[in-house]
């Protein structure tokens, strides 16, 4: 039995551009720009790790904590009005009918991404969450996906990655796993490396239904 892991924001949700308004805000009320420099810092970052960089970017007296806090307050509402990507459903459907595991990993925190599933009515769908943030580990990297693959005994080889990051997408390929890359406007200027280093590549999920066994 293989193991799909599916990131959330980005690629089942479209909520990518609900932070870059954060940032955007967060940004303006400091009187700085919105940078390409800064975008690459933060995003699809897990929020302790994106503080720091952010604090040390703008050069800012608040603490972590308190970045965090702003932050939180300025995203709350957002991920219960956050829609499903295309195709993402049926695409579920899909994969539960034909038995297949599957499981969520992702850099959103907790509070955000529970209450979008809820929202949804897509947990169900999912064995676990594997939470980037709470594990202390950034999804570039192989170690978040290892940490998944043994959460849910499955060996790298046999799993299988959906992730928008072309970051995230190296991350999990370094970790021995499959990867499909999902298009997302957010990381429109990554898609062609994308293209070139996934295992596959899909603009919308309904590419992949009635034939999973390619995904």
């Amino acid at each position: 039995m293989s193991m799909f892991f599916f990131d959330l924001d980005g690629t089942l949700i479209d909520s990518n551009g609900i932070w870059k308004d954060v940032d955007r805000e967060f940004l303006a009320r400091r009187n700085m720009p919105y940078t390409h420099e800064y975008y690459e810092g933060v995003a699809h970052t897990a929020l302790p790790m994106a503080a720091v960089f952010t604090k040390e970017y703008c050069k800012l007296e608040e603490s972590c904590e308190e970045i965090i806090a702003e932050w939180m307050e300025m995203s709350r509402d957002m991920y219960s009005r956050v829609p499903l990507k295309p195709g993402v459903r049926a695409y579920l459907d899909q994969c539960r009918a034909e038995g297949q595991r599957m499981a969520i990993v992702t850099s959103s925190v907790p509070e955000h991404c529970y209450t979008a599933l809820k929202k949804l009515e897509i947990e169900d769908y999912f064995e676990n969450v594997t939470f980037a943030q709470q594990a202390g580990m950034h999804k570039k990297l192989p170690d978040v996906w290892l940490a998944a693959a043994e959460k849910n005994s499955e060996r790298p080889e046999d799993c299988t990655v959906f992730d928008d990051s072309f970051a995230a997408c190296q991350g999990a390929k370094a970790a021995g796993m499959r990867v499909v890359g999902v298009h997302d406007q957010f990381f429109a200027q990554h898609e062609q490396d994308m293209r070139r280093f996934c295992d596959q590549y899909i603009e919308r999920f309904e590419e992949l239904l009635h034939r999973s066994e390619n995904a």
